[in-house]
């Protein structure tokens, strides 16, 4: 009785099966994350508008409840209302003109990280120096209701290096 063939054809047939299923997870998830990676620079977009436009509704808009801001130099702007008070304040005194480096986003399923760069330029609009600032940040998302959110924000500007 020669049962070789016999467990060689299941054995292939389980091991195209088995390719099969992981080909079409891998596949399910890397579109996943980068539809998620797409929704989330979708949100920069429009966030760093809300600022580079001084529109405080849209940005309380795209702010939640737990959202926290950690910069250096200060203690951290914890919840909406600190973060809509700051800016507010911002957005009367000065015109910003932001932007965003991302270097680097990992999503793992409603959470997800990402790692940049930025410079920012603060106008007073009474007139004056301006102030231009650069350095890293570093910030959490978390999938609400099927749609991103930056819930922490932790960035430290560097001052310009010396010439070498």
């Amino acid at each position: 009785m020669n049962t070789m063939p016999r467990l060689t054809l299941r054995s292939s047939i389980f091991a195209v099966l088995l390719a099969v299923f992981f080909a079409e997870t891998a596949s399910a998830q890397t579109t996943s994350t980068s539809a998620d990676e797409a929704a989330i620079a979708e949100f920069n977009r429009l966030y760093l508008k809300a600022i580079n436009d001084g529109d405080i509704h849209t940005l309380a808009r795209l702010t939640t409840e737990g959202h926290m801001m950690i910069a250096s130099g200060g203690p951290p702007l914890v919840g909406k209302k600190a973060l809509v008070d700051a800016m507010t304040r911002a957005f009367e005194t000065t015109d910003i003109d932001e932007t965003w480096a991302p270097e680097e986003t990992v999503v793992s399923g409603d959470l997800a990280y990402q790692r940049g760069t930025f410079v920012v330029v603060v106008k007073p609009k009474s007139g004056g120096a301006e102030t231009r600032l650069a350095g890293n940040f570093l910030r959490i998302y978390r999938k609400i209701g099927g749609a991103w959110f930056m819930v922490r924000d932790s960035f430290n500007s560097q001052p310009p290096r010396a010439p070498q």
